[in-house]
């Protein structure tokens, strides 16, 4: 299954109608057309929308061949007091991501990023938790955003927030009060936090 995100849009391509998702509408596979489905979906109220195919993984890769990739990783960082690091970016909270730089593994850019964005050293860099996609206009052009998230520890530490990448703030949060971070996030990083075993 694919869950590809426009804003706050969601695109699911999978082989089975996914359960728990609460009211979408299905999408025709043979009419599809993602320019114009992104259009829509920039300018439109946040929805789900589910294409039901026998390969999802074709479907995925005919739907992002035309578009740039763009490479990212970022970190779901625990303390031992069991919080999580966020940062507050353009007015919303977002977890510690960004692009890899060339030639560089996934994991050691998201060690990178979390320590730049946050000022911080990590202890750990666990296994992946997930990756994701989102879809976004980069200089006029749409591009394609694959995210790879690691699970990672680090001992509490003062917070230096990346002022140049506009994050305003960087906090420890704990699981008891995720509701505020939710209030205020991308859906894309709301499904990231629903794989956290708090």
């Amino acid at each position: 299954m694919y869950r590809i995100y426009i804003n706050d849009t969601a695109l699911i391509i999978a082989d089975f109608m996914p359960v728990n998702i609460g009211s979408c509408q299905q999408i025709d596979v043979q009419s599809f057309d993602f320019r114009e489905f992104y259009k829509q979906a920039k300018k439109g109220t946040p929805a789900i929308h589910v294409m039901v195919t026998k390969d999802p993984k074709r479907m995925f890769r005919k739907l992002r061949k035309p578009f740039t990739l763009i490479h990212a990783a970022g970190g779901v960082v625990k303390n031992e007091a069991n919080q999580y690091l966020f940062i507050f970016r353009k007015g919303k909270w977002d977890l510690p991501k960004g692009k890899l730089d060339d030639g560089e593994k996934t994991k050691v850019a998201a060690e990178r990023e979390v320590a730049e964005e946050c000022g911080i050293k990590v202890s750990e860099v666990g296994g992946k938790l997930c990756k994701t996609w989102h879809v976004y206009e980069d200089k006029g052009q749409v591009v394609f955003k694959k995210t790879v998230w690691y699970n990672m520890r680090a001992k509490n530490q003062k917070l230096i927030p990346q002022l140049e990448e506009e994050i305003t703030e960087a906090r420890w949060i704990a699981p008891g009060e995720f509701s505020t971070v939710k209030q205020n996030t991308f859906a894309l990083i709301k499904d990231v936090l629903s794989l956290i075993e708090v």
